[in-house]
């Protein structure tokens, strides 16, 4: 782990260990075996194929290829792809090393006669395709997606706990309208809600059809066959054996284009956008001191400065979070485009796709770790609050022209405008204002305390 280069993979592996199932070589190619074995076995379940069907024994020695894939599998497949393995040359191709591992395993078996189907009429697309978009689909379903769940019920809590506790709210970084602490989390924990929600109803698209898309050597080989129904019915096989909500992308070239793959990477940043924001907010409210940071005993906030607890957990995970959507907003950029039918650039960047996941965990299991040592100071809230009885303006200005004062705005501006003016300076203004007691009585109600409108009850939504 220390002698590692990236990292996610030596200081941060930690916290992106539950990603090495899904996004890491040895993952890969397991998955790639996955979508071999299974189109084998849909081969064999198709009739008018030359494939024989499969009996439920050799069905299960497919299945326990990527089941039981391990360590030395991977060495075997770099082996062929690098070196060379028994009379099988160096391939230089590392999807060819996979499909020459997979004859080799199976020409010792009942399926030796067979082995000529695997990657019958695919070209290496085809199967990577499906590969990565089962990487991705399970790597959210199992990692992301309970990461991100577990920050959304902790914001979620704290809006709760804290949705009565006033504060001072700033736009433009200037006092304005108070709010409370629990609304301004809520805002966050909405947020992440609703793309959480989109992210969830994303189809990923998936392709079978072909060096160019046209299902040539297919057609080619069986032209009576429905190839497009075959590919239509084997992605629904795959969604009900994954739990998966892929969908068939007939019109394709040699790749299938990635958008469905952007509009999850969109989202993802979306999300890491939105944290980012709120470790950025939570940090402005430790530096004011509307916030306190936990003590944890050994532990070292300045090699200088013995006093300090710096609130480094929020700018750790702004920074993973923003190297994430480097990443995501490069994939955006890059994948989409192709020369022609078909050019390699894709292949050597979505490599990179499990390193922008592993960034966002990281980015989330600080923001965890910051959210786990922090509690709202009220009284410096609550004084920070009163020293702008100001912000109360707004309600005055509002109820007046409700009961149709002259002017309450612009006396409310010559009243308070760059000036600092005390809850008493306010309350000789409304005494000597040309209204009823009863509403005299009204406007003297509101203090910066209480003005809140329904920040509570939005908060607890």
């Amino acid at each position: 782990m220390l002698t590692s280069i990236s990292p996610i993979d030596g200081r941060y592996a930690k916290y992106t260990k539950p990603l090495a199932p899904y996004f890491s070589e040895a993952a890969s190619m397991k998955y790639k075996i996955l979508m071999e074995c299974e189109y084998l076995i849909a081969l064999s379940q198709t009739p008018g194929l030359g494939v024989r069907k499969l009996n439920t024994k050799e069905i299960t020695l497919l299945r326990k290829l990527y089941e039981n894939f391990s360590p030395k599998d991977a060495e075997t497949i770099s082996q062929i792809e690098l070196k060379g393995y028994k009379d099988i040359k160096a391939t230089n191709h590392d999807f060819k090393a996979i499909e020459y591992l997979i004859k080799d395993k199976l020409k010792a078996t009942t399926l030796k006669d067979r082995v000529e189907w695997i990657h019958f009429g695919l070209t290496t697309w085809d199967a990577t395709h499906f590969a990565y978009a089962l990487m991705i689909s399970e790597s959210l379903r199992n990692v992301y997606t309970p990461s991100l769940e577990k920050i959304i019920n902790i914001l979620n809590r704290l809006a709760k706990q804290s949705a009565n506790v006033a504060m001072l709210a700033r736009t433009h970084g200037q006092p304005a309208s108070p709010t409370t602490f629990g609304k301004e989390i809520k805002v966050f924990a909405s947020r992440l809600e609703k793309q959480l929600n989109i992210l969830r109803n994303i189809r990923i698209s998936v392709k079978l059809n072909g060096a160019t898309g046209n299902y040539n050597a297919l057609a080619a080989a069986y032209p009576k066959i429905n190839w497009v129904k075959f590919s239509e019915k084997f992605t629904q096989q795959i969604n009900k054996q994954r739990e998966t909500n892929f969908e068939t992308n007939l019109i394709t070239t040699q790749i299938e284009p990635y958008d469905s793959f952007i509009e999850i990477f969109d989202c993802l940043r979306r999300i890491n956008a939105i944290l980012i924001g709120f470790n950025q907010d939570i940090w402005r409210y430790i530096s004011d001191e509307w916030i306190a940071q936990k003590p944890v005993a050994g532990e070292v906030g300045s090699s200088t400065m013995p006093h300090k607890i710096n609130p480094w957990f929020l700018e750790n995970s702004e920074g993973n979070l923003a190297t994430a959507n480097a990443l995501f907003e490069m994939f955006a950029r890059k994948l989409p485009i192709s020369r022609l039918q078909r050019d390699l650039s894709d292949s050597t960047v979505l490599r990179s796709v499990g390193v922008a996941f592993g960034h966002s965990l990281i980015g989330f299991a600080y923001l965890n770790n910051q959210l786990g040592r922090i509690s709202v100071n009220r009284n410096q809230v609550l004084k920070d609050l009163n020293a702008h009885p100001e912000v109360i303006a707004e309600a005055i200005q509002t109820i007046l022209r409700r009961e149709g004062a002259v002017m309450p705005y612009e006396k409310l501006k010559e009243l308070t405008r760059g000036k600092q003016v005390t809850l008493a300076d306010i309350q000789k203004f409304i005494d000597e204002l040309d209204v009823s007691v009863k509403v005299k009585k009204e406007l003297k109600t509101f203090t910066p305390a209480n003005y809140t409108g329904l920040a509570k009850k939005l908060a607890n939504l």
